[in-house]
C-alpha cells in the first residue's frame, strides 16, 4: 500500500507540473500534496529516472519545475503532448473494449505504436499505477469474428471508395435470406454489435443491417453519390433503431429519481421534479423495442403517461410476463409449505431433454 501511495502521489505531482504552464515551485507541490519538500524532491528524482522530461528553470531567482513541451521525436511526429499520450496509454483497456470485435486487432496495433513512443521507464511507471481503468460491455453479439472482420473491412473499403455492395442477408423481419444491392453510408458500433447503414435503391430508403447476419458481401464496380445522414447514428432511439421522434412522457417515483436524473439516457431528456422527490421525464424518441425494453427494466417505479399506444404495449408485455409466473404460483406455494401443516408437496414428474438430460 505504501508503494502504491507513493506512485499515485508521483503521478499527481507530474500532473501538477503539466498543469502549471509557466512552471511550479517545490513548496507549492509539497503544499498541494500535503507532504514535506524533501518528499517532493525524491518524487522528482524518481520521475526523472523513469524518463519523464522534467527540468528546472530559474525565473526571477525562483526555481520553477516544468515539463518539456516536445520531449521525444515520436511524440512530436504524432502531434501529442506527453500527458495526452500518457492518458491514451493509461486508458488503453477501455478504448480497446469500445473498439468492438472487428477493430480490436487494429486498436491493439495502434496502442503498440503509442507504447513505443514512451520510454521504457515511463511505461513501467504507468503500468505500476494502482488505479485500473476497466470497461464492462454486456450483451456483445456472438459470431465468427474472423468472418465479421473481413466483412466489415470490405464494407469499409466500399464506403470510402463510394462503391455499391452486393449483399446476401439473413433478414430477421422476414426470417429468410434476401439479396440486396446497397450504397454503404456509415458503419456504427452500438449495443454490442456492428451495423451498416446503407441506402437501398430498390426500396428508396436508408436501412440498417447487422453485420453478423451478412452471409456474403461483395464490392461492385458501380459508383454512387452518398446521401446525407444525421450526425449521430440511431439518433432518435435509445438503442439500435430508426424512426421519427415522438414526445414520450413518463411519471416516476422518488425511489428511482436518482437513477433516472443522474444519467443521460437521451439528449432530448428533460425533468420536472416535485417536492416529494417524484417527477415527470420527457423524451423525444421513436417508439421502438429498445424503448419498451428499457421501460420494462425500470419496473413499477415508472408509468408511461403518453403516448397511449406505448403505455398499451408496456402493459401487454407486463401481462405476458405475469402469465408466465402465475401459472406456476401454485407449484411454488406447495413446494414452500411447512411440513407441520401435514401437506406433502407433490412430486414433480421428471422430464428428459433431447440428450437424456433432466429438465
Amino acid at each position: 500500500m505504501a508503494r502504491n501511495s507513493e506512485t499515485t502521489r508521483q503521478w499527481q505531482v507530474l500532473r501538477d507540473i503539466d498543469a502549471a504552464r509557466t512552471g511550479i515551485t517545490i513548496p507549492k507541490l509539497a503544499a498541494a500534496r500535503g507532504v514535506h519538500q524533501r518528499t517532493i524532491r525524491r518524487d522528482l528524482d524518481a520521475l526523472a529516472g523513469a524518463g519523464f522530461p522534467l527540468y528546472d528553470e530559474k525565473i526571477n531567482g525562483t526555481t520553477m519545475w516544468k515539463l518539456r513541451a516536445r520531449p521525444f521525436r515520436m511524440l512530436e511526429e504524432m502531434g501529442l503532448s506527453l500527458m495526452e499520450l500518457c492518458a491514451l496509454y493509461f486508458s488503453r483497456a477501455m478504448l480497446a473494449s469500445m473498439a468492438g470485435a472487428p477493430y480490436q486487432d487494429d486498436a491493439a496495433r495502434a496502442f503498440e505504436k503509442i507504447a513505443r513512443a514512451l520510454p521504457p521507464g515511463c511505461r513501467r511507471f504507468l503500468d505500476n499505477l494502482p488505479v485500473a481503468i476497466k470497461a464492462k460491455f454486456s450483451g456483445r453479439k456472438k459470431g465468427d469474428e474472423r468472418k465479421l472482420r473481413e466483412v466489415v473491412n470490405r464494407a469499409t473499403d466500399a464506403l470510402l471508395q463510394q462503391r455499391r455492395l452486393a449483399m446476401r442477408y439473413d433478414s430477421r423481419a422476414s426470417c429468410r435470406s434476401k439479396d440486396y444491392i446497397v450504397e454503404p453510408l456509415r458503419i456504427s458500433y452500438a449495443d454490442g454489435g456492428t451495423y451498416l447503414t446503407a441506402y437501398v435503391p430498390e426500396y428508396r430508403e436508408v436501412r440498417h443491417f447487422a453485420f453478423e447476419r451478412v452471409r456474403t458481401l461483395g464490392v461492385t464496380d458501380e459508383k454512387f453519390i452518398p446521401r446525407p445522414l444525421p450526425a449521430e447514428p440511431f439518433a432518435n432511439s435509445l438503442g439500435v433503431f430508426s424512426g421519427p421522434a415522438e414526445c414520450v412522457e413518463l411519471e416516476f417515483d422518488a425511489s428511482i429519481a436518482h437513477h433516472l436524473t443522474t444519467r443521460e439516457w437521451h439528449k432530448s431528456q428533460t425533468f420536472d421534479m416535485r417536492p416529494d422527490g417524484s417527477g415527470v421525464m420527457r423524451l423525444e424518441v421513436c417508439i421502438d423495442p429498445p424503448l419498451t425494453m428499457w421501460l420494462l427494466g425500470l419496473g413499477g417505479a415508472v408509468r408511461v403517461v403518453s403516448p397511449l399506444r406505448l403505455a398499451q404495449e408496456v402493459l401487454e408485455q407486463i401481462e405476458q410476463a405475469r402469465g408466465r409466473y402465475v401459472a406456476r404460483r401454485r407449484t411454488f406455494e406447495m413446494l414452500s409449505l411447512p411440513p407441520e401443516l401435514g401437506v406433502r408437496p407433490r412430486r414433480l414428474p421428471l422430464r428428459l431433454g433431447p440428450q437424456g438430460r433432466a429438465s
